[in-house]
């Protein structure tokens, strides 16, 4: 039985969070839940267990408590790198990328 890939979204504030929701949403995965503060990411994180936790703006804490609770779980930073995150997506328009692990555009460099 095959089940889709769980997707968890986390940003400062319900305005970011929903914003963050919008540009991650794909029909190749489910998203689940949603953080809009530091305080409710623990409780998420183990209610759910999301393969994937995509985070905007919240820091190397939150990286090790994802680390922490779900240690097989693919982290994803919008925005800053955030050291410990396995993917970095400069903005909220490249985030199915990061979230599927693919390379950023642009390919390799010839010269």
């Amino acid at each position: 039985m095959c089940r889709s890939l769980k997707v968890l979204c986390a940003a400062p504030g319900p305005d970011r969070m929903g914003a963050l929701k919008r540009a991650t949403a794909s029909a190749s995965w489910e998203l689940v839940g949603g953080v809009a503060d530091g305080a409710d990411l623990r409780a998420q994180l183990t209610s759910w267990r999301p393969d994937v936790v995509v985070l905007q703006d919240m820091g190397e804490d939150a990286v090790a408590l994802v680390r922490s609770t779900l240690p097989l779980a693919r982290i994803v930073s919008v925005g800053v790198v955030v050291p410990g995150a396995d993917a970095w997506a400069g903005t909220e328009d490249v985030v199915r990328d990061a979230v599927l692990g693919l390379p950023r555009p642009g390919g390799p460099v010839r010269g």
